[in-house]
């Protein structure tokens, strides 16, 4: 059996890294990725879709050591169901609606954004980047 999924999204932090108690580095970061488009009303509908993302060993400490939030980044890897439901991690935003995000385990993150369109998103310009982030919608 074999499963894959690859997205290309924005960083919605900063990553974050630690190690096992065996040594090995572990990095976690959110992404997201849009999509707009027009519903049968002529309404336009943005949609965002969240997957948090673990990457492990040496390329866990590359992806600490350069991406920041708002980086642009392809991720290729598998999706880890959520234990309890079998399915992506539900979670309630801090509207009261309802969001949900997607586990996965990188095989594979390419850095798309360069440092200057990282550094531009820092500086408060999110429409360098491609995307804008709003931290309501970051579900951890």
């Amino acid at each position: 059996m074999y499963q894959k999924i690859v997205f290309v999204g924005n960083l919605g932090r900063d990553p974050e890294m630690r190690y096992t108690p065996s040594g090995q580095a572990v990095t976690n970061f959110s992404a997201a990725t849009n999509r707009s488009y027009t519903d049968s009303n002529g309404q336009k509908v943005d949609e965002t879709t969240w997957f948090r993302v673990s990457v492990w060993g040496n390329q866990a400490e590359a992806v600490n050591q350069y991406l920041q939030q708002g980086s642009r980044v392809l991720v290729d890897g598998r999706l880890r169901p959520d234990p309890e439901t079998g399915g992506p991690r539900i979670w309630t935003r801090n509207d009261g609606t309802p969001g949900a995000s997607f586990e996965v385990t990188a095989r594979r993150v390419v850095f798309l954004s360069t440092r200057a369109e990282d550094q531009a998103y820092q500086a408060g310009e999110p429409e360098s980047s491609g995307q804008s982030v709003d931290e309501d919608d970051i579900p951890f």
